[in-house]
């Protein structure tokens, strides 16, 4: 997890400013980076001044153009730096008890069998996790989250599809959705993953009732960009 450019050359100012237009945007997309060490951090961003959820990072910058990174002891949830590869995973996430005990599965089995299966990048891989709106990242995204409603996801849809064809594979359990399901799983697989969202990032980032979440490599940024001007303008879009 280098802090090298891509080989492709990509225009994130511009990339936003489209995707934000088209799509009638209330906030940024917002770029997300692994940092492996302290030296990949730009030499000019400072680490957030408060203790809150990866999901609630993710709000201060696609509402607020907040550029800023954040170590293991900037994350509240244990889930959410677990997934991100910040830290060890915790002995009641592990077991099941902590989703249990909040009411989401019918037992504790049932719930280890979700968290087994939950996307996370190898506990200590990462130092820090970086944010900023697209628009102004000072450093090369892994991933790009987007925040919209079902009709725009629908284009990001159409847009991911567009070159190649094929179906979209959304994978999702109603839990960890901005950690793992559109961060640490897109950063994994290199592919698009679309979310209902959770109950916690709901209810701590500003996650409206009417919005969903969307995460996809950056190396996908010009491909999408391109395509989505395209898929919305088309004789059949809606």
């Amino acid at each position: 997890m280098s802090n090298e450019p891509m080989k492709i050359p990509v225009n994130y100012a511009e990339a936003s400013e489209t995707i934000r237009k088209v799509m009638g945007l209330k906030g940024s997309p917002v770029a997300i980076k692994f940092a492996t060490s302290k030296e990949e951090i730009p030499a000019r961003m400072e680490e957030l001044d408060k203790t809150i959820r990866h999901c609630s990072m993710v709000n201060l910058a696609r509402n607020e153009g907040k550029i800023f990174y954040a170590t293991s002891g900037k994350h509240e949830c244990n889930g959410g730096a677990w997934a991100l590869g910040l830290r060890e995973i915790t002995p009641t996430l592990r077991s099941g008890d902590f989703y249990f005990k909040l009411g989401k599965y019918d037992s504790a089995a049932s719930c280890k069998r979700t968290i087994d299966k939950v996307p996370h990048l190898s506990s200590g891989d990462t130092y820090a996790t970086l944010y900023a709106p697209l628009e102004k990242t000072p450093f090369t995204p892994h991933v790009v989250m987007i925040v919209t409603t079902p009709r725009n996801m629908l284009k990001l849809a159409q847009s991911s599809l567009f070159r190649l064809g094929g179906r979209i594979h959304a994978e999702f359990s109603g839990i960890q959705s901005v950690c793992s399901d559109a961060t640490a799983q897109t950063y994994l697989t290199g592919l698009p993953n679309f979310s209902l969202g959770c109950d916690g990032s709901r209810k701590f980032s500003g996650i409206a009732d009417d919005e969903m979440v969307m995460g996809f490599p950056a190396e996908m940024l010009p491909e999408i960009v391109g395509a989505l001007k395209i898929v919305v303008g088309a004789p059949g879009s809606k």
